[in-house]
């Protein structure tokens, strides 16, 4: 958190599932995901929603400067990968491990000031049977994101073990209809874990926390 008396800047930047049908000609809409729903749980923190549907690592890559360098944020979340492996099938257009941890550790490297950082874990919620087959391609996209967060002094949303621990009980389709964009059962699901990862609290670079993504 930031000193007393001070508003709190978050910002998310990521694909479809934080863009959440925001109004991209207005810097204040939120969208309808769980960006929102944070918005309205910490009424006093000023929250930027730069997530853009369809992005990959290199998507976010090719904008950070633009738009998250601007941004001046006390807290930066992260939020990335499930397109690194869906346009594999869908567009025979993969995206290595490898590749999407190079692209995702330039992106750690190129983070404006100081904030705290969250990093939140892509997830697949299989709902046909060929997406099973998907699962393998993300893991080493969870896996990169994971390691970085704990490399990077980063809080980390552990989305996919949390989503599929729900759908358990509710079922997937419930959750995500395609596998992928979120119910607005799921957004709140996603916007608590933010919250709980939010409240857990991760260093600063300040604060001791490493910066470091190497």
């Amino acid at each position: 958190m930031t000193g007393s008396g001070t508003t709190e800047r978050l910002v998310f930047v990521g694909d479809s599932i934080t863009d959440a049908g925001r109004d991209r000609a207005d810097a204040g809409s939120l969208g309808d995901g769980y960006v929102r729903l944070v918005a309205d749980a910490l009424p006093g923190a000023q929250v930027r929603n730069l997530g853009i549907g369809g992005d990959r690592a290199v998507d976010l890559e090719a904008r950070w400067d633009r738009d998250v360098a601007a941004s001046a944020p006390d807290v930066l979340t992260l939020y990335v990968g499930v397109n690194d492996t869906w346009r594999r099938f869908d567009a025979d257009d993969p995206t290595s491990a490898d590749d999407f941890e190079a692209t995702y550790r330039r992106l750690l490297d190129r983070v404006p000031g100081s904030p705290r950082l969250v990093l939140v874990e892509p997830f697949l919620l299989p709902v046909r049977p060929e997406q099973h087959g998907w699962l393998d391609d993300l893991a080493g996209k969870r896996e990169v994101v994971g390691r970085l967060a704990a490399q990077a002094g980063a809080a980390l949303v552990p989305l996919h073990t949390v989503l599929t621990a729900a759908a358990a009980d509710v079922g997937a389709q419930a959750l995500a209809p395609d596998g992928v964009h979120p119910t607005p059962a799921a957004s709140r699901i996603i916007a608590d874990a933010w919250l709980a990862a939010h409240r857990s609290g991760a260093p600063s670079p300040a604060d001791g926390g490493a910066r470091r993504s190497g």
